[in-house]
Order: C-alpha cells, then sequence, then structure tokens
C-alpha cells in the first residue's frame, strides 16, 4: 500500500499562492468484470442534480468537469492558464478580448461561438458570488465575429481572469447558446458540452448510476496536465459512477476489486484497507475542506440575529469533528470563515466554537431575545458520509441551549434540492442545513459563496447585508497585500457577529484506489482525464 500525502504551493495573486494548496484528485474506474477500458467508480454522493450552475453542489461541480470545458483553468502553481480560449488586456485595464481556439465542437457536433461562449458567461453570473461582482464592473459583452468576444469594463477588475478559472462552486462552464439561454434560476434539460467525456443520458438512473463516454472529437490542449489546465487527454473509453451509500459496502467492493475507486471512506474504516497492497491511499492536500452550518435568514427563529448568535454560542467544533472525523490526525480546530493556513486567516469572534461552546451564554441570549420556542427544521442528510453527523450534534448542542429543534431526514441530493425553496417553513421551507467546502473555494472575500449580502440573490439562506458587500467592494479595491487583509480581517469580524454561517472546522479524507490504475492528477476536484487502467 502506497500512503502519501502532497501538496505544491506557487503564486497565485501574490498572497494566495502561498497558501492554495493542491486538494483532492485522482479518480478511477472499476469493476471486476469491466474492460480495462471502463473505469468505475463510488463518488462522495450519488448524482440527481444535472446543472452545474444551480447548484454549489461538489457532485454537480464534478459531473460539469466531465461533460463541459472553461474558458480559463488554473494550474498546480495557481496560475490562470488558456484552456477553450486565450486572451489579452488592454493597457487601460479596461478591455478583455478572448478568442477560442481552434477544434472546439460541442457534442452534438457543432462548433463552439462566441456567442454560445457569452450566453454561458451571462447565466454563470446571475447565479456565481464572484460571478455577480464581475457584471457589477461590466458596461458589455459582445461578439466579434465567431470565435472572438470582448469585456468592457467601467472600472478595471483585475480579477476577471480569476474569476473565470475558479475552480469550484460554482464553474463558469460553456454550454451551447440554446442551452445557455435558459433562466438562471431554471434548470436546464438538454446536457450538451464541449468537455473530453459526453453524458450517456439514456444510461442515466439519477441518484444511482451516471456514465460518461470519451468524446471522440475533443481536441486536448498540447501542454502537458496540471491541476484543471493543460491537456484533457482520456485514456479510457467509458467512466461509470456509481452510488453506495452504505460505507461498508463500497470498502467491501474496492477491496474485492468491484470498484477501482471510492471518493471520500469514512475515516473510522480506513483500517480495514490500510494493508491491503492492491490499494493506494492517499491525502492531496493538507488544506483540506471546511465544514459549516448555514442558516435561513428570511424567517424565524433565525431572521433575529440574536437567535443566530445564540446557535453560534450553543455549538463546538471539537464535539461536530469528533463525530464526523472522528481521528484528530485527519481535522483541524478552526474559527476562521477563509481556512486556516491562508493568508487571510483569522480567528475573531470565534472563541465559543473553538472552545467548548458557551451554552449559557446561548440560553441568555435566547431570553433577551425572546425565543418562543419556533422549531429550528434541521435539514439531515442520511447517505453522504461527510454530511451525516453535523446536523445530529447541532440538533443536540441547540436544544441543550434551549432551541426546539425538528431534524428531517432525506438523501443528500434532496436537501441540495430542498435548500434552493425560500419557501416558508410550513410550505417545505427549512431553517438549516450543513455542508463542506474545499478551502481554495472559501479562502477569499471574493469567491466565498457564504459571504455574500445580496439577499434572494445570494447564496442559500439569503442574507441582506450592505456593509458585507461594501468590506468585499473594499478587498476588491485593495491595492496592497495588507490593505486586502485588513479588509478580509473586518469581513470575519462581521460575518461572525451578523453569524454569515458557522465554520465547524477543517478536515481531511483521504481517497483510496486500486494500483490497476495509473497517471491520476492531483486537482482541486475528481478528474478523470490522464488516468490509464490495466487489467488485474
Amino acid at each position: 500500500m502506497q500512503i502519501t500525502n502532497n501538496s505544491k504551493s506557487g503564486s497565485f495573486r501574490g498572497m494566495l499562492a502561498a497558501a492554495c494548496i493542491a486538494l483532492s484528485a485522482s479518480v478511477t474506474g472499476f469493476a471486476a468484470d469491466a474492460s480495462a477500458n471502463t473505469l468505475v467508480a463510488v463518488p462522495h454522493s450519488g448524482l440527481r442534480i444535472l446543472d452545474p450552475i444551480i447548484t454549489t453542489a461538489h457532485i454537480v461541480r464534478n459531473h460539469g468537469y466531465m461533460i463541459y470545458d472553461t474558458l480559463l483553468a488554473l494550474d498546480a502553481d495557481f496560475k490562470v492558464q488558456p484552456q477553450m480560449a486565450s486572451y489579452t488586456v488592454s493597457d487601460d485595464g479596461l478591455t478583455y478580448t478572448f478568442i477560442l481556439r481552434d477544434g472546439l465542437k460541442w457534442h452534438d457536433g457543432a462548433p463552439v461561438t462566441a456567442e454560445d461562449c457569452i450566453a454561458s458567461i451571462e447565466r454563470w453570473g446571475k447565479r456565481d458570488t464572484s460571478g455577480q461582482v464581475l457584471f457589477d464592473k461590466l458596461e458589455s459583452l459582445t461578439a466579434n465575429g465567431e470565435k472572438e468576444f470582448v469585456f468592457k469594463l467601467k472600472e478595471p477588475f483585475s480579477y476577471l481572469p480569476e474569476t473565470l478559472a475558479k475552480p469550484s462552486s460554482v464553474v463558469p462552464f460553456m454550454m451551447p447558446k440554446r442551452i445557455a439561454a435558459t433562466p438562471a434560476d431554471t434548470a436546464i434539460t438538454e446536457f450538451i458540452g464541449s468537455g473530453p467525456f459526453r453524458f450517456v443520458t439514456e444510461e442515466y438512473q439519477p441518484g444511482v448510476k451516471s456514465v460518461y463516454e470519451k468524446f471522440a472529437d475533443y481536441v486536448p490542449r498540447s501542454e502537458a496536465p496540471s491541476w484543471l489546465a493543460g491537456g484533457k487527454v482520456v485514456k479510457v473509453d467509458r467512466v461509470e459512477w456509481t452510488a453506495m451509500p452504505d460505507a461498508q459496502t463500497a470498502m467491501n467492493a474496492i477491496q474485492s476489486g468491484e470498484i477501482d475507486y471510492l471518493e471520500a471512506p469514512p475515516i473510522d474504516l480506513l483500517p480495514l484497507v490500510e494493508g491491503n497492497d492492491e490499494l493506494t491511499v492517499k491525502r492531496l492536500s493538507p488544506l483540506g475542506s471546511q465544514t459549516m452550518g448555514r442558516m435561513n435568514f428570511l424567517y424565524p427563529p433565525f431572521d433575529n440575529k440574536k437567535i443566530r448568535q445564540a446557535a453560534l454560542k450553543a455549538m463546538n467544533q471539537k464535539d461536530v469533528l469528533d463525530a464526523f472525523i472522528g481521528n484528530p490526525e485527519y481535522y483541524t480546530i478552526c474559527g476562521a470563515f477563509f481556512g486556516c493556513g491562508t493568508p487571510f486567516e483569522s480567528s475573531a469572534g470565534s472563541e465559543s466554537l473553538t472552545g467548548s461552546g458557551d451554552v449559557e451564554g446561548a440560553k441568555a441570549l435566547l431570553k433577551e431575545a425572546g425565543y418562543d420556542g419556533t422549531p429550528v427544521v434541521i435539514l439531515q442528510p442520511t447517505d453522504v458520509t461527510t454530511t451525516k453527523a453535523q446536523p445530529v450534534v447541532a440538533a443536540n448542542a441547540l436544544r441543550a441551549a434551549g432551541f426546539t429543534v425538528e431534524l428531517q431526514p432525506m438523501d443528500w441530493q434532496t436537501v441540495v434540492t430542498r435548500r434552493a425553496s425560500q419557501k416558508p417553513i410550513a410550505e417545505g421551507g427549512w431553517n438549516m442545513f450543513f455542508t463542506n467546502w474545499i478551502v481554495p473555494e472559501i479562502m477569499t472575500p471574493l469567491n466565498n459563496p457564504m459571504l455574500n449580502g445580496r439577499g434572494k440573490n445570494g447564496f442559500f439562506g439569503w442574507a441582506t447585508d450592505e456593509k458585507m458587500e461594501a468590506l468585499r467592494a473594499k478587498y476588491i479595491a485593495a491595492k496592497t497585500a495588507q490593505e486586502q487583509k485588513a479588509a478580509a480581517d473586518e469581513l470575519q469580524a462581521h460575518a461572525m457577529d451578523e453569524v454569515s454561517y458557522v465554520p465547524l472546522g477543517q478536515y481531511n479524507v483521504p481517497s483510496v484506489w486500486r494500483n490497476v490504475l495509473t497517471g491520476p492528477l492531483e486537482s482541486p476536484v475528481p478528474v478523470f482525464w490522464n488516468i490509464e487502467k490495466t487489467e488485474d
């Protein structure tokens, strides 16, 4: 067995460079009876939603990388690289001209055009936190022929390339214009991309099985693959994702050779595979992920700031992480909204979270706020190992502080669907849910989706917070690293006071795969290009 823990650092906008670290990784294949040209993997969740723009769910993002492509991408040195397009910038920083590379086709055979990309960017910009900022600064976005399009800005926005190269939620994937014309709050119904795999719609079983075939007309870039940049060379004919909600079943399957890759094994079961010489167990990022709880600001009781503060005081990270991960080797107590080990790390306001909680303080705040026993409805996923424990631990902590709590069990894909509802609780709404983020997608005030004060146009929970938006603008306008850090520190203190969300610590879960696989890449998301599978 091979056990490794690799990381790289590079330069990504100066300060960020030192802190971003390669995260999750290789993906694989499987099935003992499958040919060497078929990879079968067990992802962290079943796939029920297929539109990667309307949700931040990682399983949907991973699906997006299979069939769609991006204009730009980050490499392993955290530098922006051309992917579908290259670009130039005018001397005044107000005009960005993009030119599509040759050979780009949609899976239905049509050529990729500038108009397709414009429609895709416009739809994405309505949903993504950083995309919304980009469009605030945009004067126009127009096509100049079939392969060229131009951003004209009202004021310089040097983050534009990084915004289009963002590796995770919400990724600006390119789609045909007819599909991208779908309203941003409505799920697409056709799944045509220009990426290295095509989606086999006729074999799709929601929540159970997803199938991808090599796209024969995909022309990879000539550069070596690096993170999400470079050549996406597909070396298998077919990739299958199969859901295995039962962790023990999945562990048995990876050992027996029924599957080749297990994305997120439970930590307590890792001893079952650590002695198997046919398997690799690998952690790819010391930064890992952040787990967190998000409240709904639209309805009681969490429309009341003091009640949100009481909930935060009631909880503590150690209890959550002990139940969720168990082994302290794989988790870190961390009160930083932007993650620990990052340039913008700050512990301001997190004392109770990183300590043992403050139940008496929570009780006092509930009394002061006049809490009337309104139930807190918590969405409780039961089928994903990385989100099962948090709601249960939080519910117990809230009850100890005097909250009335209703846990509502459901599968994760139902959580992903339901959390998008802005309806009142009595009509199928919710008060709180828990999820996880890879650290690179929450480590700056620009890209952290939860630190968005745009109300119903923001992230699920829909906080309206003008001061937060002003602090994000202050960060974006900062001219030096010191000014950026000062703005981020202000935002940390403000967000903790408002309880924009509850950061519950960092963790790092290794993946497991069979050694019949070669060529898996370090990446912030699981990717399937560059991987070969040999016969057992």
